[in-house]
């Protein structure tokens, strides 16, 4: 069994970096989830004023299209500032297994306060067919196995 993370899931950059602002209501590029068993969005919270909410709810359709998203129940990760800064260097993180639409994106909001996001990456996982090639937003990777010191 190959067990290698790289080797068996697809792990795209989907939305750049979000600045701060209290008001935030931004897609990520949609997902075409066809061959895979599931799929995982994480954000990171890179800054936060007090009161600040973020949120990353995740949508699903039929059409590769904005228009007709749906949003998934219970598919939602929010996180509320107490203080500024507290939540610096966290993560939202929401997984979906066996979705039943073929297209998927997160949307990422933020209210009450200003919240900066970094860069939301997905990972598609369980292919039905390998080997899987890596998406354009992909430089490099590197697998290493039992590797010596250099």
């Amino acid at each position: 069994m190959n067990l290698n993370f790289i080797k068996n899931n697809d792990i795209r950059e989907c939305l750049a970096p979000i600045g701060n602002a209290s008001s935030t209501d931004s897609n990520t590029d949609i997902i075409d989830t066809s061959g895979y068993e599931g799929v995982t969005f994480i954000t990171p919270i890179t800054d936060c004023a007090d009161t600040g909410v973020a949120t990353m709810t995740i949508e699903q359709n039929t059409a590769n299209s904005n228009t007709g998203m749906a949003a998934l129940a219970g598919a939602t990760a929010t996180a509320t500032s107490a203080s500024n800064d507290d939540l610096n260097d966290t993560l939202l993180i929401v997984e979906i297994d066996n979705p039943q639409e073929r297209y998927i994106q997160a949307v990422l909001t933020s209210a009450t306060a200003n919240i900066a996001f970094g860069t939301t990456i997905v990972i598609l996982h369980g292919p039905k067919k390998m080997p899987i090639s890596e998406d354009d937003s992909v430089q490099d990777s590197t697998l290493v196995v039992g590797p010596a010191e250099a």
